[in-house]
This record gives structure tokens, C-alpha cells and sequence, in this order.
């Protein structure tokens, strides 16, 4: 036979199993849609993570867009110049982006997302801000834009995304003494802060732990249909087909089935995307255009799954004898070897074992190895669940009828039954190793603050000025306010600087250890590595004003402040002034909140906010946790629960693909008294052993995983079981809903039609 005859003869024996994937009538339609909505929801979470890393950096490039930060820059006014001020806030937790502007000339530069400078009195807000400003809750927020009204809307590329917070308002007051910053354009600021190699470490490891569920589900939603697809291969031997012809045949099918698959993925992701700007997941949101995988993932994506369909196919071809009246599979009576299950995980550890120790070390080499060594050990999980799940139901017998029904159907074939549970065991596993490894990294990414929350939980510094006083009274009376501890400040010269605090006893007991106080005493307070200030010493205060400290003056012992800080003071009572001045007295207030008042720390913004729009109202907390690595435990949870949903919704589309298949069988088990809900519990038990064992594997995995990445960054290997127990409930939870969202159809399909046959 020449090659061209050969050729031709293939290129028909293809396009023969291109037919039969979308032919057959109704029931050929209905396997090939689940086949390709099973393939294409993977497909389109493939797209979605390629698609992460560009939407991050358009936001970024938005953000580096609009940077209006200078440092060590100064510029004289000019026709070109604008002064900014920052208005840092928040609501109810998420974050708001304000800025106060006045043009300093014509030509003042214009923020990108606007089309002209607000005038004193406007403000231009971000479309999610008006909708704040439209809802019930608006008037809450109202007071932080100083008395401004919303006039127009920034535009998408002046936000970092849909659901940011931001406002520009115009103010007239600002200047460089009430410390605005001048600037020419916007964008050129300071470069953002890199990663260090333990986050660039924690990011390789979190993309194989969310795609490799995916490449796992993939290889399982390209054999649906397995058991028809035997019984149509053995009916084309029956009229002549030789065993190539019928893996041509079985490839042209598989490959046919993936590219539909393909097809659906993209619509699929086409029509998410759009999709993508009404959620905001911890603050962090992107417009639809940024969600754009780069075309060569999208051709590797595009070749890879078919291709990934064709070699599954044929693997599963090689278990079976396809022969004219039939299909033997040969894999019934023979066990499953254990050993090259156990050879993957063992090279994935001897990938990761020379990595101890390395923890300094940011290159693309060790990011691979370290990827590769991941991908291994968590595979032994997908290779070792149909072992595992065999050996349990081998020797199971007795019970009630659905369990008879289930361990039956498993002894017969497990594999099938642990297949869909493959990519749940895999996420519970990287999950696990991946929680431990950021447990055992925290302490490096977090610092105590030394803030005591229990004696206060807002602090606010006040400008010094003549309505100093007023303002902090605003502040101690603000809806919600439990408790104050006000104070005013300055400081002094004497010799060195030390700070002068006036108050009365009950606030100057929060800075000093005081044995007894009464009106007109003076206490000296010795900072932990400097002298106290001794008695009688005149101190200079702004230059001009003298103050002399009383001679009876006591030494008392530092306290540290609510904010952590211990510092040299003189505490003044008011009476212990006797009339004398000490210029203008900035402002210090600690205020504790009503915790039955949710919304205690708003009010305290907006009467901030009423006193000047760019005071900051700092909320105290005993930990603060690195941007970057709070930024890339926020990834690792999004992407947890998108890959969760994703896999939760393929699993569902496999399990009803089982089901159709077994149609027939389960309609006649009804139709000779089966009741439904025993079929209902054989469902179940027949998903619930193999996410037993699987779930088991996955700790085992998953400790072993996170063990090996803590010894890498030289860290103590720890387990955090609380943490090992919620993801394995998430898991198993994924699958419990899986198979209750099944059970309508399962009735559905065991009515007397289910008999009907062609």
C-alpha cells in the first residue's frame, strides 16, 4: 500500500471518529455535550490563570499611571503645577483612595480618569463610590468628601478596577505648609516593593497546586462515554475494522470531543470575563479587558488539550481487547502494582530534598525544580487513590442493599469511581502543604506593633492650632466613642528634645506609671534609653516660649502608650501651667470603641474628616502583616475557591455522564423493586469510599508536601491542624454537594422509559 493510500486511510478513519463523537441522535448529542461542557470548564480555568498575571499588571499599570507620590522633589509654583493632598480612609474595611486638588495654573496637569480638575466644592468619584453615595448607606460616607458634591465619574483608566473607591475633590485651602505636594504630571513615582524569594517560592507553588486539579479533572472529562465509546469501537470490528483502524478511530473521536471541548471553553471564558467586574474578592477587582490570556498560552492550551484526549484515549485503549462481539477489559482480574505509583512522589522528594536550605535563592531554575518536584509528589495522589480505593473494597461484603450496590460497582471497576474525586484529593493536598508553608513563614512577613487594643483601638493626631481643643472634643463625643484618652503635645528643647504632654491625671496615668496625681503636678518620665529631664530645667518651646519645670517635679516610671511607643515626656497637669503658654499644642487622642456599635470607627472618620479631610484616624492592631504577603495569601483564597467551584461543577457534569451511561441498568433495578432511594444511597457510598481514601492521601500528601517546602526555607516544621481539618471538610463538602445536585437526576433516569432501547 502506497503512503498516499495509507494517508488517506487514516485521514478517514479520523474523520470516521470525528462523526461518531457528535453522531448517534439524541443520546450521541447529549454524551458529546457533557463530554465538551466537562472538557471546556477546564479549558476556561486554564485560560482564566493565564490570564492572571496580565490583569495584575494592568492594574498595576493603572496604578503606576495616576502615582502622584514624590520624594526629595521640589517644584516652584507655576502655570503647570497642582498641588495634592492624600485622604487615606476607609469603609467598613475596604480601603478608599481620596485625593484633595487645586491647580496652581492653567496648564495643572489633569489625572488620568478625568476629563477636567474639580472645582473647589466638586468631587469626581469612581463608579462603585456613587453607587456608595446612591445606597442607604451613603450618608455615612458623605462627610468624608469635606462637604463636596459628586459632579462626574472617573474613568476605567484612572481606577485600579470597577470596585475601587476613589474621589477627587477640589479644595482651595490646600498648600505646601498644610503639607500638599506639588507636581507636574502624574506617573514616574517610586517603583513598588519586590518579592523576596520565600514569596517567589509561595507563588510558584500556589500555581501548581491550582492548575494541577485542572490537568487532572481534564484527563478525566476526556474519557466520558468510555463504555459506549468500547461497544461502537467492538461493533465496527464486527464489520471489518482492524485494531489500527480502531485506534485511528478512537483518537479521531477523542480529539474531535476535546476540540468541541475547546470551543465551549472559550465561550465559556468569553462570556465570564464579562462577568469578572461585578466581583470584588478581598478588595481586589479588574476590569473584563485585562482578563486576556497571551495567544501563545492560548495555542498551547488550544494544542495541548486535544492532545492530552488523543494519549488518554490511548491509554485507555491499551486496558481493553476490543474484539467483533465485544470488549474484554483486561484490567478486572488483574491487580494494580504499586510500585511506579509510589516512584512518582519518590522522585517529586528527591527533586525537592537538594532545594534545603535555599531559601535565598529566587532564580527560574529553582522555581522549576521546586514546580516539578510539587507536580510529582502531588501526583502520587492521583496515582495511588484507584490502588488504594481497590485494596479497601476488595474484601467488602454484607451490608444494607445500596452498599451492596456500591461496593459491587467499585470492585468492579474503582478506577472510574476514583477518577472524579482526582482533583478535589489534589487541592486538599497542595492546599494543606501550602497552609503549612505559610504558617511557618508568617512570623517572618508579620511584626508585633506593641499596640495594646484592649485600652484603645483608634488613635488620631490633631494639627496644632487654636481650635485644637474644640477638635478633639468633636472627636471624644463622635457616635460610638465608649472612652478617650485626649491629650495635647509639643515639644521642647532642652538640650535635646523632649516631648510636653498636658492632661489630666486619668490621661497622663496611660504614660506613666503614677503612684498618686493631682491637679498642678508635673511628672518626669524617663525613655528607656534616655535620661529624664531634670527638675528646674528651663525648656524652649518653638523658639521663643520658656517654660521652667517646677522643682518639685516628680521621676515616674515609662508606660507604654496605646500605639506601643515609650518615650522621654514631662506630663503637665493643667493647673501646674499657672497661666503660662506654650504655643500652639498639637492634638493626641485614643478612643475606645462600643464593640456593640458596628460602625463606631466610621463615625470616628467622619468627625475626623469634619476637623480635616487629610487627618489620618489610624486603627490599632497588635500584628501588621507585609502587603506583599497578605497580597499573596488574597491570591491563594481566590484561587482556592475559584478552582473549588470549577472542579465542584466538573464533577457534577462527570457524575451525570455516569449515570446516563448507566441508564438502562439503573431503570431495570427500579423496575424489579430497586427503590430510588436505595439507588440515591449507592450513589453516594459509590462517591463517598473513594473520597475517604482519597481525602486520607491527600493529608498524607499534603503534610509531606509542606514539610519539604518548610525545610526548604529552613523553617519549623509545624502542622496546624485546625487548618488540615477545614480544608478537608471543604473537600468533602465539595462532593457531598456534587452528589446531592446529582440525586434529581438519578430519579429522573430510573423512570420505565430509562428501559427504552434502539
Amino acid at each position: 500500500m502506497s503512503a498516499a493510500r495509507r494517508f488517506r486511510g487514516g485521514a478517514a478513519d479520523l474523520t470516521m471518529g470525528a462523526r461518531m463523537a457528535v453522531g448517534g441522535g439524541r443520546d450521541g448529542w447529549t454524551r458529546a455535550v457533557l463530554t465538551a461542557l466537562g472538557v471546556g470548564i477546564g479549558v476556561a480555568l486554564l485560560l482564566l490563570a493565564a490570564s492572571v498575571p496580565g490583569a495584575l499588571d494592568a492594574r498595576q499599570a493603572r496604578g503606576d499611571a495616576r502615582d502622584d507620590l514624590r520624594m526629595g522633589q521640589e517644584l516652584a509654583p507655576a502655570a503647570n503645577t497642582l498641588l495634592v493632598s492624600m485622604v487615606e480612609t476607609e469603609f467598613r474595611g475596604r480601603p478608599v483612595r481620596g485625593r484633595l486638588v487645586r491647580p496652581e495654573g492653567p496648564d495643572a496637569p489633569v489625572p488620568p480618569g478625568l476629563t477636567r480638575l474639580p472645582a473647589p466644592g466638586e468631587a469626581v468619584v469612581s463608579p462603585a463610590l456613587r453607587d456608595l453615595l446612591d445606597s442607604p448607606d451613603g450618608a455615612l460616607f458623605a462627610p468624608r468628601l469635606g462637604g463636596a458634591r459628586a459632579t462626574g465619574t472617573i474613568a476605567d483608566d484612572g481606577l485600579a478596577g470597577p470596585g475601587e473607591f476613589a474621589f477627587f475633590a477640589g479644595d482651595d485651602r490646600l498648600s505646601t505648609d498644610r503639607g500638599a505636594t506639588r507636581l507636574d504630571r502624574f506617573g514616574g513615582g517610586l517603583p513598588g516593593e519586590g518579592f523576596e524569594p520565600v514569596l517567589i517560592l509561595l507563588v510558584a507553588v500556589i500555581f501548581v497546586v491550582l492548575l494541577l486539579p485542572i490537568a487532572v479533572f481534564l484527563g478525566a472529562a476526556v474519557r466520558f462515554g468510555g463504555e459506549r465509546r468500547d461497544r461502537r469501537l467492538a461493533a465496527l470490528r464486527l464489520v471489518g475494522a482492524d485494531a489500527v483502524m480502531i485506534r485511528r478511530i478512537a483518537a479521531g473521536e477523542a480529539a474531535a470531543g476535546a476540540l468541541l471541548g475547546v470551543a465551549v471553553g472559550g465561550a465559556l471564558f468569553a462570556l465570564g470575563r464579562q462577568l469578572v467586574p461585578l466581583v470584588t474578592l478581598f478588595d481586589l477587582s479588574v476590569y473584563a479587558s485585562d482578563v486576556r490570556p497571551p495567544l501563545p498560552l492560548v495555542a498551547v492550551v488550544a494544542v495541548a488539550v486535544p492532545t492530552l484526549a488523543v494519549l488518554v484515549s490511548m491509554v485507555a485503549l491499551r486496558a481493553v481487547v476490543v474484539e467483533p462481539l465485544g470488549v474484554t477489559r483486561r484490567g478486572v482480574p488483574a491487580r494494580r502494582r504499586l510500585w511506579w505509583r509510589l516512584l512518582l512522589p519518590a522522585v517529586g522528594l528527591a527533586l525537592l530534598y537538594p532545594l534545603t536550605g535555599i531559601r535565598d535563592d529566587g532564580s527560574a531554575t529553582t522555581r522549576y525544580q521546586v514546580a516539578a518536584g510539587a507536580v510529582l509528589l502531588l501526583v502520587g495522589t492521583v496515582t495511588l487513590l484507584p490502588w488504594a480505593t481497590e485494596l479497601l473494597v476488595r474484601r467488602l461484603r454484607g451490608g444494607p442493599v445500596g452498599w451492596q450496590l456500591a461496593v459491587r460497582r467499585m470492585q468492579l471497576d474503582s478506577a472510574t469511581s476514583a477518577r472524579l474525586v482526582n482533583g478535589i484529593a489534589v487541592a486538599v493536598a497542595g492546599t494543606i502543604g501550602l497552609q503549612m508553608l505559610f504558617a511557618g513563614v508568617a512570623r517572618e512577613f508579620t511584626t508585633a506593633t506593641g499596640q495594646d487594643t484592649s485600652r484603645a483601638q483608634v488613635q488620631v493626631q490633631l494639627p496644632a492650632g487654636p481650635d485644637t481643643a474644640a477638635a478633639v472634643h468633636r472627636l471624644v463625643t463622635a457616635a460610638g466613642v465608649s472612652g478617650a484618652i485626649s491629650t495635647l503635645t509639643t515639644v521642647a528643647d532642652a538640650g535635646d528634645l523632649v516631648q510636653l504632654r498636658v492632661g489630666d491625671c486619668a490621661a497622663l496615668a496611660e504614660f506613666a506609671r503614677l503612684d498618686r496625681c493631682a491637679d498642678g503636678d508635673v511628672f518626669l518620665v524617663q525613655a528607656p534609653e534616655a535620661a529624664a529631664v531634670a527638675p528646674g530645667a528651663t525648656l524652649t518651646v518653638d523658639g521663643a516660649a520658656r517654660w521652667r519645670v517646677p522643682a518639685d517635679a516628680r521621676h515616674v516610671p515609662s508606660r507604654p502608650t496605646p500605639a506601643g511607643w515609650e518615650q522621654r515626656e514631662v506630663l503637665i497637669t493643667p493647673a501646674a501651667l499657672a497661666g503660662a503658654s506654650l504655643g500652639e499644642l498639637r492634638g493626641e487622642v485614643f478612643l475606645r470603641l462600643d464593640p456593640d456599635a458596628p460602625d463606631a470607627v466610621e463615625h470616628v472618620r467622619n468627625a475626623a474628616a469634619t476637623i480635616d479631610p487629610t487627618m489620618a484616624v489610624t486603627t490599632l492592631t497588635a500584628v501588621r502583616e507585609s502587603d506583599r504577603f497578605a497580597d499573596v495569601r488574597r491570591g491563594l483564597y481566590i484561587g482556592v475557591m475559584v478552582t473549588l467551584l470549577l472542579i465542584a461543577a466538573s464533577m457534577l457534569v462527570g457524575t451525570l455522564e455516569q449515570l446516563r451511561e448507566r441508564r438502562r441498568l439503573l431503570a431495570m433495578l427500579v423496575a424489579v423493586g430497586t427503590r430510588r432511594t436505595t439507588l440515591g444511597w449507592s450513589v453516594l457510598w459509590q462517591t463517598a469510599v473513594p473520597v475517604l481514601v482519597g481525602l486520607a492521601l491527600a493529608v498524607v500528601f499534603g503534610l509531606g508536601l509542606g514539610a519539604a517546602l518548610l525545610r526548604m526555607v529552613q523553617a519549623p516544621v509545624t502542622v496546624a491542624w485546625p487548618v488540615v481539618g477545614l480544608s478537608v471538610a471543604l473537600g468533602a463538602l465539595t462532593v457531598l454537594l456534587v452528589t446531592g445536585l446529582s440525586l434529581p437526576v438519578l430519579f429522573r433516569l430510573t423512570r420505565p422509559d430509562g428501559l427504552r432501547t434502539e
